[in-house]
């Protein structure tokens, strides 16, 4: 059978394409498997045709490229949402669609929310410059109608939809969007494990990315609390952060780089704008680290307070819990649960449960041929 799944601009396996690529590979095992997306970086195409991946990349040029991959998303949103130019080099007539974006517009068996743009600018602005400040201010009602149309066209056009966590099913549910289901994205946990059994605990790891907070790390590491972040979104920081002794940039990272911070870390900090998920906080309890966030949004539905990690509710009680653990420590049976809980989000399970969604749609598609009497 043939399968289409649809991305959003894929410039590495990781961030919101990870779900769909994630799929992919497993579905090419039995189906032929399509993956269209406006861009796909040349390292990507490689490996997904070497497992039997069909490419459909529009190649599309981008006028944000040099400002990296989240600027690139929103250059494609916009096209879409404004003037549908993403969704018009769509070509239909596939037994199976998978939309696992916002930037094409068309007709799917399956819609996987990952989050509405207007959502997550909203609650990101505060950590905006000035000058960018001003700009969103001054386009916020356009974006907004914009995502509220584009988001009623695919819920029109979508068979079956599908949220990666609660909390993101319930902001589309102020669009008149209903979900189906739940399925939370995928983690590799014989990728994501403790590199070893004696961490050196000697700082704290955080990311860097457009949703962090950075003036509440600048708090924490003014208290004296060793950080190292890492990231690969250096035009969001400002010079105080990365001049400040406390803190130590690593940049972007491998994989192997990224399990070996995760493991010897005292724990990992995420004090977040915005995350209808979080792969950061996921991967970090898989490595046996518990984790410091806020107790609302994604983060809050796997992170355990008092079990995995620690959840509060303000940025003044996220700094002072940070140098209390930093000062004090933790019990250390608190990695042995991490993992643990870890494993529930294993990539064994979320295959598991799409392959449920698509029994489930293949049935009534095949139910609607019939009442047709097709």
């Amino acid at each position: 059978m043939d399968i289409a799944l649809i991305c959003d601009p894929i410039t590495s396996f990781e961030g919101s394409v990870r779900p769909a690529l994630c799929l992919a590979e497993e579905l090419a095992k039995k189906h032929n498997v399509f993956v269209l997306s406006p861009f796909v970086h040349e390292h990507v195409e490689k490996r997904l045709v070497a497992r039997g991946i069909t490419i459909l990349n529009l190649r599309s040029k981008f006028l944000t490229e040099i400002f990296g991959p989240s600027a690139m998303w929103l250059e494609a949103w916009m096209r879409e949402a404004f003037l549908k130019l993403n969704s018009r080099r769509f070509q239909s007539g596939f037994p199976i669609v998978i939309n696992f974006s916002h930037v094409f517009s068309v007709p799917s068996d399956v819609w996987y929310l990952q989050g509405p743009p207007s959502a997550a600018l909203e609650d990101m602005k505060m950590e905006f410059s000035w000058f960018p400040r001003i700009i969103y201010k001054l386009l916020k009602p356009l974006i907004y109608h914009a995502d509220k149309r584009l988001i009623r066209n695919l819920n029109r056009d979508s068979l079956r939809i599908v949220a990666n966590s609660k909390f993101c099913a319930s902001m589309y549910s102020k669009f008149g969007v209903y979900v189906d289901d739940v399925i939370y994205p995928p983690i590799d946990c014989s990728m994501f494990k403790p590199s070893t059994s004696k961490p050196s605990s000697d700082y704290v790891l955080t990311y860097f990315g457009k949703e962090t907070k950075f003036s509440v790390l600048s708090k924490i590491a003014d208290k004296g609390v060793k950080i190292k972040a890492f990231g690969s979104k250096a035009l969001f920081l400002g010079k105080k952060l990365t001049t400040h002794s406390n803190i130590e940039f690593l940049g972007r990272i491998s994989i192997k780089e990224l399990v070996e911070s995760y493991s010897n870390a005292l724990f990992t900090v995420f004090p977040f704008s915005h995350e209808p998920f979080g792969y950061i906080p996921l991967e970090s309890i898989a490595c046996g680290t518990p984790v410091l966030t806020y107790g609302f949004q994604g983060p809050s539905e796997y992170i355990i307070d008092g079990i995995t990690g620690w959840l509060v509710k303000t940025d003044d009680e996220l700094v002072t819990k940070a140098v209390e653990l930093w000062e004090h420590g933790y019990p250390y049976d608190v990695r042995s649960r991490c993992v643990k809980e870890a494993l529930r989000f294993d990539v064994k399970f979320y295959i598991e449960k799409w392959c449920k969604i698509l029994f489930k749609t293949q049935k009534t598609k095949a139910q609607h041929f019939k009442d047709c009497g097709l």
